[in-house]
């Protein structure tokens, strides 16, 4: 029998979890280890953040989740992996495998700016539970005092909608509060031009997101690097500076400690079309832990974005061709990625697709309206349904 361990409990790790088991039943034994018991739905932590949403209201355990289905959940954190002798390193046990899923996510670096990140810095953050929480906590104090708001993406950043996302929302909260005239709003980006998301665009997404911060009177910068926060300012490279009573901005990510001697300089998994590493054919990656390139050099550096979509499209991919190869079978191949986003812009929101991910495309669409929210709040229900039966139907 087959033993295969998966690193990561969100979008990549279960889909796999789940795919492969639905693929081969009773020939592999599936192991999950994440260092969370939690699977939490990350595209609503802006809302969490905002106070519209609970922790309950977006999180599942992963035990009650994976037992039913016949797969071992460890919830413990992974140190390391050896990766010649197929084994990975826990805090309290080696774990053997004959195949390795790295659904990691990625590791936050808020080192890359002075001052930045919730922790030893001055800047919100909201990719986690635990930092959506602390930004609630924040807002709640700032509401009791407000002043101007600084909202951004750091040089180096990949995933720039939830930046965008609690921009809009701020303000749609500040207006149903009465108290819009009372903060001024700066978006600082290190995109080329708003609306590049940091894969070159979207159809006409540049002048959408430009006519939606002019409508909303939220100035934004784009094409700039941050020098550094300090507990009252963001202080960006060509000198300007911007006073804040609060501020949230995206770092650069990285390949998390545990795998990062597997990827690339920045420890990203670097990985064939069937997502198996390319050294080490037992290992394969999936969704923000893997590599891509970006598609252009931008002159602020900029990474590529990774979704929630892209990675269960990559997960079912890796599950198939490590399914295929326990098999004996021909490997089945895989497809071009593409991604669906639905970003929420406080009144309403905007859906995004776009396949291939990257251009040139075969399609693309961007639309706004009032029915993208409705669809945006109806998908939240229907994935945490889904993901707690162990479906991975894509819609």
């Amino acid at each position: 029998m087959a033993k295969i361990v998966i690193l990561g409990g969100s979008f990549g790790g279960l889909t796999t979890a789940f795919e492969l088991k639905r693929r081969l039943g009773g020939k592999a034994e599936i192991t999950l280890l994440c260092d969370v018991d939690e699977f939490v739905f990350v595209p609503s932590l802006p809302w969490v953040s905002m106070g519209w949403r609970r922790p309950e209201d977006i999180t599942l355990s992963l035990d009650k989740i994976l037992k039913p289905k016949g797969i071992k959940f460890i919830h413990e954190e992974a140190v390391g992996v050896d990766a010649d002798a197929s084994k990975v390193i826990a805090k309290t046990e080696e774990i053997p495998y004959d195949y390795l899923v790295i659904a990691t996510g990625p590791a936050l670096v808020f080192s890359a700016v002075p001052g930045l990140g919730p922790e030893d810095g001055h800047t919100e953050c909201i990719f986690t539970l635990e930092q959506a929480l602390r930004t609630r906590k924040a807002w709640d104090r700032f509401l009791e005092n407000p002043g101007p708001i600084v909202i951004g993406s750091v040089q180096g950043v990949s995933c720039f909608g939830p930046t965008y996302e609690y921009a809009f929302e701020v303000d749609a909260e500040l207006r149903k509060r009465k108290i819009r005239h009372k903060v001024p709003i700066t978006f600082v980006t290190s995109e080329p031009y708003i609306g590049h998301f940091g894969m070159s665009g979207l159809k006409n997404s540049r002048r959408i997101m430009e006519d939606e911060f002019a409508d909303r009177d939220i100035n934004f910068i784009a094409n700039q690097a941050v020098d550094e926060f300090t507990a009252e300012e963001a202080r960006l490279k060509d000198g300007t500076k911007l006073p804040f009573r609060l501020a949230m901005f995206a770092p650069p990510m990285s390949g998390v400690k545990a795998v990062f001697h597997l990827g690339n300089p920045k420890g990203f998994i670097p990985v064939d079309g069937n997502y198996r590493h390319r050294e080490y054919k037992n290992i394969f990656s999936v969704g923000v832990a893997m590599a891509i390139a970006p598609p252009e050099q931008t002159p602020v550096p900029t990474g590529v974005p990774k979704t929630g979509y892209m990675t269960e499209e990559m997960a079912k991919y890796a599950a198939m061709s490590i399914a295929d190869e326990i098999e004996g079978k021909p490997l089945s191949g895989t497809g071009p990625i593409g991604a669906i986003c639905i970003m929420d812009m406080g009144n309403k929101a905007a859906i995004m697709k776009a396949k291939p991910m990257l251009p040139p495309r075969q399609e693309a669409e961007l639309k706004a309206g009032i029915i993208y929210k409705w669809m945006k709040q109806g998908f939240e229900k229907y994935y945490l349904w889904k993901i707690k039966r162990g479906l991975t139907n894509l819609p």
